[in-house]
């Protein structure tokens, strides 16, 4: 499936012959120039490598989930049920990457070269520093949250085995997820995606050693799996701290580090953060309250939407490289205002992307017994795999529509259309319908609901986007040159 993602991106780079032979210009040696050139040459070059990194940022839960379904039924369902906090914090992490590609591309775009070096070193600081916190809250927050989600007191000792250690770990994530957004926004995807699968094939490698105590590893079941996603994304930060320091020379010496607008760089940063993070963190809140109706159903409802969620995350794994990809594009372009090449940017990144999810909807439909099974050898958790397969599979292009413009207007540097976006689809509508959904259908409907609320969604947000975007350019050409936004 990766493989004909990545021949699909390809096949984009339509562009004329002539049109293909003209220069890349670079604006300095270590930033690339998205403003003038091909936008397909641009699009498949940004695009490939992030689907190999973001493949092996999803593979870390992926293989972890493999690993502990070989454990039993009761310890898939509790790793099932740490989804949607680890979710929860990654997403508020996610929320940093996206302002650093957002902030740093439009300041490209801009020409600020200085601004550009002071924004991503104090960045990486301030997000550690989040890190830190977002650690310290969920570690004395643990009992209360799982206990709400609907844990019994057989599953919580085995949720806290994994939970402590990955909390332990939070600021190593998010240090290099934050670097290499601002190595993204300067046109290079290669460097982070090769940083994310050194990190994931080292955790697919020491995982199996410390879960099962293999090779005279202590067996740590659980805790194992936690603490090698740790080590690995400790590994991660230091490479991404050479590429950044040594090879891009974005980081400010220690000489120059313009502590005195350190509240500048935090208001720019914090203006795209919050509302991207709060946006991104709500559909975990969501799955919370889906596993929590589930939970009613059994354990092996809940393993089953484990084992669901994580097919199709890996299965988005194309489109939210080529959101990550575009992002750039839109950033810089969006900053010296050339919109033309805005709306082709988006043109061709909706129309891919709803040919990918009919092809990985199909592929759902008619091998979901059997991906299922992969997964787990009990035949109530495979039924329920293949219900959700069947029902939500066909509506992932609404969803994708939602989650690009999403991504497109975060460039932008107008995340608050995200943040309504998310609102209407996740709060006011989807909660609402999986709770209706449950009581009228059970599990079925829960799955029903969800995917209801894809479909009339992703229509509705589709056009109200492509409104807005005309809207927010006429106010760009109508205010000053030199104004500076967040």
């Amino acid at each position: 499936m990766l493989w004909l993602g990545i021949w699909g991106i390809k096949r984009l780079h339509t562009a004329p012959k002539a049109a293909r032979k003209g220069p890349v210009i670079t604006v300095s040696n270590t930033r690339t120039d998205l403003k003038t050139g091909p936008i397909n040459r641009h699009l498949v070059r940004l695009t490939v490598p992030m689907i190999w990194g973001i493949a092996a940022i999803v593979s870390f839960q992926l293989v972890d989930t493999y690993y502990v379904s070989l454990l039993g039924t009761t310890p898939l369902a509790a790793m099932t049920f740490t989804f949607p906090v680890t979710f929860f914090v990654f997403t508020i992490i996610m929320g940093f990457g996206i302002a650093t590609s957002s902030v740093i591309s439009r300041l490209i775009g801009e020409g600020r070269e200085e601004d550009v070096k002071r924004v991503t070193t104090h960045g990486l600081a301030l997000v550690f520093g989040v890190g830190l916190a977002l650690a310290v809250i969920g570690y004395l927050l643990r009992d209360v949250i799982f206990a709400a989600m609907g844990a019994d007191e057989t599953m919580r000792p085995l949720i806290h085995q994994y939970m402590t250690t990955w909390f332990f770990g939070v600021a190593f994530m998010a240090t290099p997820f934050v670097g290499n957004s601002a190595i993204r926004a300067a046109g290079s995807t290669l460097s982070p995606a090769l940083i994310m699968v050194f990190a994931a094939v080292f955790n697919a490698a020491l995982a199996p050693l410390l879960i099962f105590g293999l090779w005279g590893f202590p067996r740590m079941e659980l805790q194992g799996a936690a603490l090698a996603t740790v080590i690995s994304n400790i590994l991660a930060m230091i490479l991404g701290l050479y590429v950044l320091i040594i090879k891009k020379k974005m980081i400010l010496p220690l000489s120059r580090l313009h502590l005195d607008q350190f509240g500048d760089s935090c208001k720019r940063l914090l203006f795209i953060a919050i509302p991207a993070g709060l946006t991104s963190a709500v559909a975990p809140v969501v799955n919370t309250v889906i596993i929590g109706l589930l939970a009613a159903y059994g354990e092996e409802a809940v393993a089953s939407f484990g084992i669901a969620t994580r097919i199709e995350a890996f299965g988005m794994i194309v489109l939210m490289a080529l959101a990550i990809g575009m992002a750039p594009i839109i950033g810089q372009n969006f900053g010296a205002r050339n919109f033309e090449r805005v709306h082709e940017t988006l043109r061709k990144a909706i129309g891919f992307s709803i040919i990918w999810c009919i092809g990985f909807a199909a592929i759902m439909i008619l091998f979901a017994e059997r991906i299922a099974s992969a997964f787990s050898q009990d035949a109530t958790v495979v039924y329920y795999a293949v219900l959700s397969f069947q029902i939500i599979a066909p509506t992932y292009m609404f969803h994708a529509l939602v989650n690009g413009w999403s991504s497109a207007f975060n460039a932008m540097g107008k995340p608050q259309m995200s943040v309504y976006m998310t609102v209407i689809k996740m709060i006011l509508l989807m909660i609402p319908a999986v709770i209706l959904g449950a009581e009228w259908g059970g599990v079925k409907g829960v799955f029903t609901a969800v995917a209801i609320v894809n479909v009339i969604t992703g229509l509705a947000f589709h056009f109200w986007s492509r409104r807005v975007c005309l809207g927010a350019e006429a106010a760009m050409l109508s205010a000053p040159i030199a104004l500076k936004t967040p």
